[in-house]
């Protein structure tokens, strides 16, 4: 859930991610920092591979689950920055994702894959193998 920053009216923000920027070092070459975060589950989603890419897509699917980390803080220029990142390919939308260290439920942003029918979606990416 997006909150008000103290200075200049801008929002902060939770951000899920689930493929590439779990990895704190390409996390820090985009925001020059690495926010706090707690690990989440994005709970009516699979994480796809795609063809001939190394990161992953993900797409609303009944009864899967995708986990990932809620990285907080996110100000409006770093997702915008993020934003750039992801690309066109990616749509941003709000979701609800459960925190594993608390068990709370929060609303973040997430990049979900704009194209649904997208041929070169399979299987199941995995980080460990392809990060």
């Amino acid at each position: 859930m997006a909150m008000a920053a103290a200075a200049g009216g801008n929002q902060v923000h939770n951000v899920f991610v689930y493929g590439s920027l779990l990895a704190d070092d390409v996390v820090r070459a985009l925001l020059s920092r690495i926010p706090q975060s707690s690990p989440a589950i994005l709970n009516g989603y699979h994480r796809f591979s795609i063809k001939g890419r190394v990161y992953p897509a993900i797409l609303p699917v009944e009864n899967k689950k995708v986990s990932g980390k809620v990285l907080h803080g996110i100000t409006d220029p770093e997702l915008y920055i993020l934003d750039e990142y992801e690309d066109v390919e990616y749509e941003r939308v709000t979701v609800d994702v459960s925190l594993m260290d608390n068990s709370n439920k929060t609303q973040a942003l997430a990049y979900v894959w704009s194209d649904k029918n997208d041929p070169n979606l399979y299987g199941e990416w995995d980080f460990e193998v392809n990060f």
